[in-house]
């Protein structure tokens, strides 16, 4: 599943210009905990403006929310998600920079992921990444195999084939699996290497 798979598409944007105030009754308006800071250009960076930062940055020090500009307060660049990253590395994305949420953006703004997004929307409960890699690999070992009596090991697809399975056995020890003695590929050429000596 991917940032694209379970983004909200309906993003609330407000200018940099604008007042705490305005971004607050916008973010009351609609229900959401975070406004995209819009961009002044196409060299300009996109900002985000969360509650927190409202929280933190104004309502704790007193300050008047009708004079503080959302520029002032706002993080930007702001972290920003590619559609097409899988949910895992989002939730990577967001724990290793302490991020709640985050626009995707691909050349233009497409929408905006969240933790909730990722908790609701999320199939990591019927689809474990391990589990997915698993039937992966299986593929891949199947694909690489036939390859490789079609085309003889040398071939360059039997190598990038192959090249696959290594990956994908790689993530799977990335995400816990245990460390096989053997790899598919050394099993692969075992009973070939027997069979010339």
């Amino acid at each position: 599943m991917k940032a694209k798979d379970i983004m909200t598409q309906d993003v609330a944007t407000i200018r940099g210009s604008a007042t705490v105030a305005q971004a607050v009754k916008l973010m009351r308006l609609k229900e959401v905990r975070a406004l995209i800071v819009e961009t002044r250009s196409e060299e300009d960076a996109y900002g985000i403006v969360t509650e927190t930062d409202v929280i933190a940055k104004v309502v704790a020090y007193g300050k008047d929310p009708k004079q503080v500009r959302v520029s002032e307060i706002m993080s930007k660049p702001c972290i920003v998600v590619n559609p097409d990253l899988g949910i895992e590395y989002v939730s990577r994305l967001f724990a290793n920079t302490g991020v709640w949420r985050a626009p995707v953006i691909q050349g233009e703004l497409m929408g905006i992921i969240s933790v909730t997004d990722i908790l609701n929307k999320g199939d990591f409960i019927e689809q474990p990444k391990l589990e997915h890699l698993e039937q992966e690999l299986q593929k891949a070992i199947s694909n690489a195999r036939a390859t490789n009596a079609s085309l003889g090991a040398q071939s360059e697809q039997a190598v990038k084939a192959w090249d696959l399975v290594d990956e994908i056995e790689a993530e799977m020890l990335f995400y816990g699996a245990p460390k096989p003695e053997k790899s598919a590929r050394e099993l692969f050429q075992e009973p070939q290497v027997a069979v010339m000596n």
